[in-house]
């Protein structure tokens, strides 16, 4: 296979673009596009401050690769979580995310949560009893208020995370099989702050591949943590990536035209509700937690503050 503008070896091929590409051209498109994405969807400026979270996977490095390279002001923030996994998940993806930032001189700011709470995300689980047998619901609860903290605390513009297509396409699958309403409705490349502890959130990676962001931190030398989480092991998130990978090998494209139909459905008012500031994804009143001042859908503490009294 040859690449498309200078027919030399490509390195992938994107069947649903009908596109192949070498190691010059292809890191060039994936910069390119993702310039195209963040104007489209109106993301953020070159004047505006942006906050990348970062975990150590290929996925939220390159997006912070991508970002460096077009210019923009964007910090890092690493959430250490005090997972083990006996591969030492944590620390390892630490020591990437430090590295990576040290080589492009950029700045990351790392928060450890087991410091700030007194107990690791699976000793917290343990206690609280939240999300059964796994602790991914008190991980995404605690990531969730670090990031807006950090965010509004370093007065940042907007939160950029590095979901990519398969992570929306699945979720978005997951979603209408239920038909929850009002996740559905929050979905979208941008997410507006509707209160005044959280700033924007963007997604300048949902309309690539995993597969092409695996190609893009390979070809540009990236490092990053092979491993799952060790608490990933059996997510229904995982399992519909399975089932849409499946779609996906007798139907190139499927994934991509499945989340963008639904983005253009949703601009014709596909779930449309109300948007105004104060109000929740589902169109709940929003609440002002009086202790960490982040917002709630319910009067008094917020869910993260009511766990860490719980825990105390």
């Amino acid at each position: 296979m040859k690449c498309r503008k200078c027919s030399q070896k490509a390195v992938i091929n994107m069947r649903q673009h009908k596109l192949a590409l070498c190691t010059e051209h292809f890191p060039e498109w994936i910069v390119e596009q993702t310039q195209r994405f963040i104007q489209k969807y109106r993301m953020f400026t070159h004047q505006e401050r942006v906050l990348v979270a970062v975990s150590g996977g290929k996925d939220s490095l390159s997006l912070w690769d991508i970002l460096w390279q077009l210019g923009y002001n964007a910090d890092g923030v690493y959430i250490a979580l005090g997972i083990d996994g006996g591969f030492g998940y944590s620390r390892k993806s630490q020591v990437l995310c430090k590295e990576f930032a040290t080589q492009r001189g950029l700045k990351l700011i790392v928060v450890d949560a087991p410091k700030d709470i007194g107990l690791t995300i699976p000793e917290l689980a343990a206690i609280t009893q939240r999300g059964k047998d796994k602790p991914c619901a008190v991980c995404g609860l605690v990531k969730r208020h670090i990031l807006d903290r950090v965010a509004k605390e370093g007065q940042y513009d907007v939160l950029a995370t590095g979901h990519n297509l398969d992570d929306e396409a699945a979720v978005l699958f997951g979603n209408t099989l239920s038909w929850n309403i009002g996740y559905l409705h929050r979905q979208s490349p941008v997410l507006a702050a509707r209160h005044a502890g959280l700033v924007r959130k963007v997604k300048p990676l949902c309309r690539f591949y995993e597969r092409e962001m695996a190609a893009y931190a390979l070809v540009r030398g990236i490092e990053y943590i092979y491993e799952e989480c060790p608490h990933a092991e059996g997510s229904t998130t995982i399992y519909y990536k399975t089932l849409l990978n499946q779609l996906e090998t007798d139907r190139p494209g499927a994934k991509l035209s499945f989340y963008l139909a639904f983005l253009q459905a949703k601009e014709k008012g596909l779930f449309a509700h109300t948007e105004e500031e104060g109000f929740g994804a589902g169109g709940e009143t929003l609440y002002t937690c009086p202790s960490c001042g982040g917002p709630t859908t319910v009067e008094g503490l917020c869910a993260y503050c009511r766990m860490v009294e719980k825990v105390k």
